[in-house]
């Protein structure tokens, strides 16, 4: 039940009410005021970012026996049981969050409005000291096999 409502309040925070935020600052009334082209690319890049979420996510629950996911030092889901090097923690550390960091960009993309950049800048630099507090409690979880795998993969996206 626990993972449950872990899952429900990502979605409900992360998904749904941190765009819906960023729509609201935008002062945008309705999508039909936005050009359909931007609309459109908009609509495939939260895809793309979606999709390499919730592949994660999947991933995460079926090979690592749990979420990585602390809030803020608290745990919202049960622990990964193994570190997870491969499938998508393979190009990223944090492919969930990157994941959402590319529907986010595509939420201001739609909107291109500076207050809703501002949202995302400032949910951007919460969310990374949310994740240096995950990388501590990771270190300490699977020491020097951790710290092998943070030299060779990006905290966000992998550039070799």
């Amino acid at each position: 039940m626990k993972q449950v409502i872990g899952y429900f309040l990502g979605f409900a925070i992360f998904i749904a009410g941190i765009p819906a935020l960023m729509w609201w600052v935008s002062g945008t009334p309705s999508p039909a005021e936005l050009p359909v082209g931007r609309l459109y690319l908009a609509a495939l890049i939260a895809l793309f970012g979606l999709s390499i979420s919730v592949r994660s996510i999947v991933y995460m629950k079926r090979v690592g026996k749990g979420n990585p996911f602390d809030a803020m030092g608290h745990e919202v889901a049960p622990r990964t049981k193994h570190l997870m090097t491969d499938g998508p923690y393979r190009l990223s550390r944090n492919p969930m969050l990157s994941g959402t960091y590319l529907y986010y960009f595509a939420v201001l993309v739609a909107l291109w409005n500076w207050w809703s950049l501002l949202v995302f800048a400032v949910v951007a630099a919460v969310m990374v000291l949310q994740v240096r507090s995950e990388e501590k409690r990771l270190e300490a979880d699977f020491g020097q096999e951790y710290l092998d795998y943070k030299k060779r993969t990006g905290r966000f996206f992998t550039f070799k």
